[in-house]
């Protein structure tokens, strides 16, 4: 049987990123997601529940979110569930399951910490293209529409 494991969020860091380097010099990130969702009940009473998801990034990823996110700022994160678990100091076991992210994107405005971005865009906003010669060539991550040209 074949299997899928693919995670896609969008939500509000609860925490600024903690980045740490471990044996071997590799980055790693730990992040904090609330996820909101709005609903009526069956009596028309508009509710809101909040989810709190753990991340973790690695490497250049974890580097760039590190330098870039900071708290309360919205994030779209793609990703995979892993499941941790082990025996704590009174012998229990415990288990936690976390999304390893894999890619992400800034969301928001430019002002908003370095928001707007995507993981595969360089520190001026341009989005990395690789080229046929090994090197790294940036082209804009998108044309601005004029607020007249939006259909809606």
């Amino acid at each position: 049987m074949a299997n899928f494991n693919k995670v896609i969020l969008l939500g509000n860091l609860t925490r600024d990123v903690e980045v740490k380097a471990i044996a071997g010099g590799q980055s790693v990130a730990k992040i904090g997601l609330a996820l909101n969702r709005k609903f009526r009940t069956k009596d028309n009473e508009e509710r809101e529940e909040v989810t709190f998801v753990d991340c973790e990034a690695w490497g250049r990823t974890a580097e760039v979110m590190g330098q870039y996110l900071k708290k309360g700022q919205p994030v779209f994160i793609e990703g995979r569930l892993r499941l941790d678990q082990w025996e704590d100091k009174e012998g229990q076991k415990r288990s936690q399951l976390r999304v390893v992210v894999e890619n992400f994107q800034f969301i928001g405005s430019k002002s908003d910490a370095g928001g707007g971005r995507r993981s595969d865009e360089g520190p001026s906003g341009a989005s990395r293209e690789r080229g046929s010669g090994g090197g790294t060539n940036y082209e804009p991550a998108h044309t601005a529409t004029p607020e007249t040209d939006v259909p809606f």
